[in-house]
């Protein structure tokens, strides 16, 4: 024998040595008992969810937000281990614990595909996994089928499905079929329906994606495919699977099933977070009694827009020091078939001008004052999208405004001319500080509407931002669990805006004189408390959203349907609005509201401004008290107005040209209608106000700012100015407005003339 072939006969001799000792330790290890505590029932301790004064609100649960209950196979329905079989192992009964036929076919499959579409787990494989856990990869597979061979060796068939039905993952933090049927059904396993029994072992599959809790849509056809499977094994005839496929997906429970949309996210975050904060009996932040009552309102604000197209609302109330979360009603109706489990405090859609107040904070954060006068006119702005022409609410124009007003009256057009200003990708950058997470494409994509609420947001990421405005600016995640730190050095927290811009900005939004333009009197943002409100509504009156911040909580509610079918004629003020009022007025009735900090307090200054301008007030202003931030004051006096009543600068006509104002807004009382305005003349002219404005007075208007400046332009340097309204002189240049139709007429000494008409409503 030569060396080479004695060398290759010691190697092949020692491979198979190699090979019979681990074909042998192996054998050996299959026949080694299993560890008692590994397929003994968990002893896990029970947990109960509680609200935050101890009322319950879902059934006890296993360690780690697991509901789990261990129940002999003896006492499971045999159509429930039927569907199992049918839809997981068609052979279990035959199989050694791996399926050779199963394998192969899922290599076939696999090769077909490029990927893995089949893994050809047996039960006692996937039990294997529930035991000792492994990868879902090749070698994960190969670690499943050597215990599945071990557990086969030691346990029978029985005790294997009593096993693997009692561990399996269920959704919603439940473990086990019995724990399932009590979950979703409220039934003991023993005595589940055909339809039950399918869904069970549907859900199996994909547990949080396939439960009806999460998407009634696809549980429903996993259920379907599940009695599909049945009929082909021959466990159930086609009728049986007929009559089982129209069955209900779920059963009102029984049990405490309270402030389901609220547990079930719950229990949703402990599974991501792998259970650790959840064992024994969990205190959660919510208030049942404010649930209870925040469900109510919800339920009568459908009713009451039942008419009006709205089908569907939701609502959140948070504490602001804490943020823990006192309420949170996802729909009206949890059990309704098909969109009950849509949970809209979690589900983003477009909140309209709800985020307006965020724009007006990063503004008064680079200069802005809320003096500042901003152009309410018509706009044409040239984008990488082609033209965009924003437009109000309302379809009409206000002229200059201040930011003050623009922002209280919730005008869309100076929104938009902010966001201009300042960048979308500035405005951005600050509501992804406010936990706008749902915002998750670039600044390109949103563009300058941006600041009217074209990008999803959630009713939860809006109540937070709110809660920040009143922390001072300072954004920190909302709490799930009672006992939750403080927002005072407990947790770190991030900077939205200066403490200084969100006082001002709550400041705004608490003033009702500013918003009369906007609202008018007496609407539903009107409360009884110190409290900033603010609504919102999307494009077409799909949805509309309404926030009610104070110093203790915030309440933020949405109107609309799931399907986004417009509402009709239901905006913020008239759908969202009144909800988030009687839910404020119900929270406050618990909460102290509290009063909003005072601008003064966070170091801005009162300063004497003028109503039109903005500019520091001089004798003849219209004058209105303005805070400022440090260093914001108005160091120029206002020269819009003369005793003599000369004309406004030419200047400011020219500015007024330049942006495209047919007029000056002469009040902040005056709704002004400029859809017909005469060519300008040459020379001498009147500039405010324009021939065929009209105006409206909002009831409870103070008479004193239901008053126009009359100005002209084009006079001789000196020259002074004689106004006459229906033929009657008006010293000093301002009018008190009366109803009716009138003719106004300028007069220079040097003969120059002009006249309007206008009416006034």
């Amino acid at each position: 024998m030569t060396r080479r072939r004695w060398s290759r006969s010691h190697t092949l001799t020692g491979a198979a040595c190699a090979v019979a000792v681990a074909v042998a330790a192996g054998g050996l290890w299959c026949l080694w008992p299993l560890p008692g505590e590994l397929i003994g029932p968990p002893q896990d301790p029970g947990v109960t969810l509680e609200d935050r004064y101890g009322a319950p609100l879902r059934a006890v649960r296993a360690g780690g937000g697991r509901l789990q209950t261990w129940v002999p196979l003896a006492g499971i329905d045999p159509r429930v281990i039927q569907a199992f079989i049918a839809l997981e192992d068609r052979r279990f009964a035959d199989h050694p614990g791996v399926d050779l036929r199963a394998v192969v076919r899922a290599a076939r499959d696999n090769l077909r595909a490029g990927r893995v579409v089949s893994g050809a787990s047996t039960l006692t494989m996937q039990l294997a996994r529930q035991l000792v856990g492994s990868d879902r990869d090749w070698p994960g597979k190969l670690h499943q089928a050597a215990w599945a061979l071990r557990i086969e060796r030691h346990l029978d068939k029985q005790q294997i499905l009593e096993q693997y039905l009692n561990r399996v993952p269920m959704g919603q933090g439940s473990v086990g079929v019995p724990a399932a049927a009590r979950l979703y059904f409220d039934a003991d396993v023993d005595h589940v329906s055909l339809g039950q029994a399918a869904s069970l072992a549907a859900i199996a599959r994909s547990p949080s994606l396939d439960n009806p809790l999460v998407s009634p849509a696809r549980a429903r056809a996993r259920r379907a495919m599940t009695l599909a499977r049945m009929v082909a094994a021959g466990f159930v005839s086609a009728t049986e699977a007929e009559r089982a496929a129209a069955e209900p997906l779920l059963v009102a429970g029984r049990r405490p099933f309270l402030a389901p949309h609220f547990t079930t996210q719950l229990l949703l975050r402990a599974e991501t977070d792998g259970g650790s904060r959840l064992a024994g009996t969990i205190r959660t932040s919510l208030d049942l009694a404010l649930q209870d009552a925040a469900a109510a309102e919800v339920r009568h604000t459908v009713a009451v827009l039942r008419d009006r197209h709205v089908h569907h609302a939701a609502a959140v109330v948070l504490d602001n020091r804490s943020g823990e979360i006192l309420a949170w009603v996802g729909s009206p109706d949890f059990w309704a078939d098909t969109t009950g489990q849509v949970d809209m405090v979690t589900s983003p859609r477009q909140p309209g001008s709800t985020l307006k107040p965020f724009v007006y904070g990063l503004a008064f954060d680079r200069g802005f004052t809320a003096a500042s006068v901003l152009p309410d006119v018509a706009r044409v702005y040239q984008t990488a999208t082609g033209p965009y022409r924003p437009r109000n609410y309302d379809r009409s124009f206000h002229g200059p405004v201040r930011a003050r007003e623009a922002l209280a009256s919730s005008f869309n057009i100076p929104a938009v001319e902010l966001v201009n200003r300042l960048s979308t990708g500035s405005v951005l950058h600050t509501l992804h500080l406010a936990g706008f997470a749902s915002l998750e494409h670039g600044p390109e994509y949103y563009g300058l509407g941006l600041a009217l609420g074209v990008g999803d947001v959630t009713l939860l990421e809006l109540a937070n931002a709110y809660r920040a405005l009143a922390n001072g600016g300072v954004w920190h995640p909302a709490a799930w669990l009672a006992g939750a730190p403080g927002r005072a050095n407990d947790v770190a927290g991030r900077r939205v805006m200066s403490v200084g811009a969100a006082t001002l900005v709550l400041d705004i939004l608490a003033d009702p004189a500013a918003r009369l333009a906007g609202f008018g009197p007496g609407s539903a943002l009107e409360l009884p408390f110190s409290a900033a409100t603010k609504t919102g509504t999307s494009r077409h009156f799909t949805d509309n959203w309404a926030v009610v911040t104070t110093a203790g909580f915030t309440v933020a509610a949405w109107v609309g349907n799931f399907s986004g079918r417009a509402m009709r004629g239901v905006s913020g003020v008239t759908g969202a609005a009144p909800l988030a009022h009687r839910l404020a007025l119900a929270t406050a009735r618990r909460y102290p509201p509290g009063t909003l900090p005072s601008p003064g307090a966070a170091g801005a200054s009162a300063t004497t401004v003028c109503r039109l301008s903005g500019r520091a007030a001089g004798a003849d202003c219209p004058g209105v008290t303005e805070w400022f931030l440090p260093g914001t004051a108005p160091d120029q006096a206002c020269d819009w107005h003369r005793p003599d009543g000369l004309a406004l600068p030419i200047e400011y006509a020219e500015w007024i040209a330049t942006v495209g104002t047919p007029h000056a807004r002469p009040t902040a009382a005056a709704a002004v209608d400029v859809a017909a305005v005469r060519p300008e003349p040459d020379g001498f002219r009147i500039i405010s106000p324009r021939d065929g404005d009209r105006y409206g007075v909002p009831p409870g208007t103070d008479a004193r700012y239901a008053t126009i400046a009359l100005r002209a332009a084009g006079a001789p340097a000196g020259e002074p100015v004689r106004w006459y309204v229906d033929g009657a002189p008006v010293p000093g240049g301002r009018w008190a407005i009366t109803p009716g139709r009138h003719v106004i007429r300028a007069q220079a000494p040097s003969g120059l003339a002009d006249r309007v008409e206008i009416v006034v409503h």
